[in-house]
């Protein structure tokens, strides 16, 4: 095979053939919230439930079962953000061979600990993936180290294809299968098995749109490296799309869309509330393209949105929450002036139940320059039913005489 050849559905299947009995066929669910969106039959695939929380396994098992016992045998070496890691150091301890994991300063605490957890030893290196792969490829070249790279591989991305199986075994009549985009290597796996299966169906990529390096580099018609962005969703955060699925991609897939931060904030909080799924930002990123509408699929048949991994650091998730909520306009953060006399709190606390709202925390404050003397200042926390009920609080609060003033 050329280095840019491109996959073919034999390749996925012989891959399924080394995952069975080590991965899960993980369940497709509907989505009846999406469903009532988008106007159209919406599925979710659940590879945040796949061992190790994410599809990447799949690749990495694959990858590392294909190399020959005197190559696992000098061990194996990787970047990633977290979900590749622990993929890698899954794999490599099922099939016996030793591995090292390099990540960016930063990396999600559950990621790494579950990585190590797995048997991996773990050297940081830079802020991105990008940067990890440069230390990676050094520490490959100097130790003999295999490298296992997170994306840009035949048998990785042969693996992740296993997917798209999956999804048609179960849904047969599925039309289109949105999922989010990296570095690419899922997209690809899933768009040779999709397309080869069923070529009237659509596929679609989705990237977080502060660091999305797909656009630009289809418009250019070759891998464009973007400069640094930032993001919540560390599991799509790549510069450069790798050669071999940009290849893949730019001939096979239908389209690449992109979300904001926000957008991915409140599909997690959709996907929590209404499915009671955890789901890390980038394994939401289908499900925020829906949501928005920055990819709106013809009401033709089945959409698939695919949850590519569950693996979210809680801190994470509770401001997620906390934003999603805000987002949503049922959670407000307010800074309410008052006068300094005793059952002046006690006043505003009960104008606010009345309305039924929700004090989450409250801080009380008589030593601002900006208050008089004989003020002082109540920075409170709120949750509401949503924007309307968030606006008739403030309305209310102001009737009854109070400064209110709406915090970040």
């Amino acid at each position: 095979m050329n280095s840019l050849d491109l996959l073919s559905l034999a390749d996925i299947r012989s891959a399924r053939e080394l995952l069975t009995d080590v991965v899960k066929t993980t369940p497709l669910i509907s989505s009846r919230p999406l469903t009532e969106i988008t106007g159209t039959d919406v599925w979710l695939k659940c590879e945040n439930q796949q061992r190790a929380g994410s599809y990447k396994v799949r690749g990495a098992y694959t990858r590392i079962a294909r190399l020959s016992a005197a190559e696992r045998a000098r061990g194996v070496v990787a970047a990633s953000a977290g979900n590749h890691a622990q993929g890698v150091a899954l794999a490599a301890g099922l099939l016996g061979a030793r591995s090292t994991v390099f990540m960016p300063e930063g990396a999600p605490l559950p990621k790494v600990t579950a990585t190590r957890g797995y048997g991996a030893s773990i050297e940081y290196a830079g802020t991105s993936v990008d940067d990890s792969l440069v230390a990676a490829r050094l520490f490959a070249e100097q130790t003999g180290a295999v490298m296992i790279h997170p994306f840009d591989h035949p048998d990785v991305i042969a693996g992740q294809g296993t997917v798209a199986l999956e999804i048609l075994e179960q849904c047969p009549e599925a039309t289109t299968i949105v999922t989010a985009v990296g570095g690419g290597g899922l997209i690809s796996g899933v768009a040779v098995a999709a397309k080869a299966l069923r070529p009237d169906i659509r596929v679609v990529g989705v990237q977080a749109e502060s660091i999305a390096a797909y656009p630009p580099s289809l418009a250019a018609g070759a891998p464009v490296k973007l400069e640094r962005g930032v993001t919540i969703a560390d599991g799509i955060a790549v510069l450069r799309p790798g050669d071999l699925p940009f290849a893949h991609v730019s001939k096979l897939v239908d389209e690449v869309v992109t979300v904001s931060d926000e957008d991915l904030s409140a599909a997690l909080l959709v996907l929590l509330e209404r499915h009671k799924m955890v789901v890390e930002p980038a394994g939401g990123a289908a499900v925020a393209a829906l949501l928005t509408g920055a990819y709106a699929p013809p009401t033709d048949g089945p959409v698939v949105a695919i949850l590519s991994g569950g693996n979210i650091d809680p801190m994470l998730l509770l401001r997620v929450i906390e934003h999603g909520l805000a987002s949503a306009g049922r959670f407000l953060r307010l800074a309410v002036r008052c006068t300094d006399r005793p059952g002046e709190l006690a006043r505003l606390l009960g104008e606010i139940a009345e309305q039924r709202a929700n004090v989450v925390d409250v801080a009380h404050s008589r030593q601002s320059p900006r208050l008089s003397f004989g003020e002082a200042e109540v920075a409170l926390s709120v949750e509401t039913r949503g924007p309307d009920h968030s606006a008739a609080l403030i309305s209310t609060l102001r009737d009854s005489g109070y400064q209110v003033s709406l915090q970040a």
